[in-house]
């Protein structure tokens, strides 16, 4: 993918910058583009048309790109600049296992799920049948996201919001190392409904298992798309 897309989108965002805390909103930005698809593994990140596309100062950029550093969707290369981070085997292995965690609990507490909370999953299925209908099938991978993002909300925690914010940052990045997009993401629109209806109608177990079952299919498929050395 060509990053000069992600900047032209990120020149569309600058309006949504605030006065206050400038650096944590450039990388929340940033975060979210990357969430979107839109800078892919390897993309260098060229610090002046980014800075020129968000209207900020180069060290603010810099100290957004040393946050998401940290956050593992970064990486700085001595003289040679700032990239998207590319993940590994390993790191999907411990993205997947975070999730299994964080969801499996989500889907036991959907009883004393927030209010909106079910809308937020209906919405996100919409989406992706209808980026699915487009053949869109980056958007049908954000829509997914989305309707992950959903579920842990379950938990109502915003501190958990945010660890979850970043680990499906980098599990967009991992959505990079498919051939096929398609064959990977069709069929999760259709599994994400089934979860919904099992939510909806109060079986806890089964919903349960079935997200199990789910994560680990397409874990196996994404682990099965790296190089051994990988």
């Amino acid at each position: 993918m060509d990053p000069e897309n992600g900047v032209a989108q990120l020149r569309q965002d600058r309006s949504l910058l605030g006065r206050t805390s400038i650096t944590e909103q450039v990388a929340d930005l940033l975060r979210a583009r990357i969430t979107a698809g839109l800078f892919e593994p390897g993309d260098r990140l060229d610090e002046v048309p980014i800075a020129k596309a968000l209207n900020v100062s180069r060290n603010t950029l810099r100290e957004a790109f040393r946050l998401l550093s940290h956050e593992r969707l970064l990486v700085h290369e001595l003289n040679r600049g700032v990239f998207v981070r590319k993940l590994t085997a390993a790191d999907v292995a411990d993205v997947y296992r975070v999730r299994r965690v964080v969801e499996g609990a989500a889907v036991r507490r959907a009883a004393a799920a927030p209010p909106g909370a079910v809308a937020a999953l209906r919405a996100a299925i919409e989406d992706g049948r209808r980026a699915a209908a487009a053949g869109d099938w980056r958007e049908v991978g954000t829509a997914n996201i989305r309707f992950h993002q959903a579920l842990t909300a379950m938990h109502d925690s915003p501190r958990l919001d945010d660890v979850m914010r970043q680990l499906f940052a980098e599990l967009r990045l991992v959505f990079h190392v498919m051939e096929n997009p398609r064959a990977f993401h069709e069929p999760f629109v259709a599994r994400n409904q089934e979860l919904l209806d099992l939510i909806e109608a109060g079986e806890v177990a089964e919903a349960e298992r079935r997200l199990a079952d789910y994560l680990d299919h397409a874990e196996s498929l994404l682990r099965e798309a790296y190089t051994p050395e990988e």
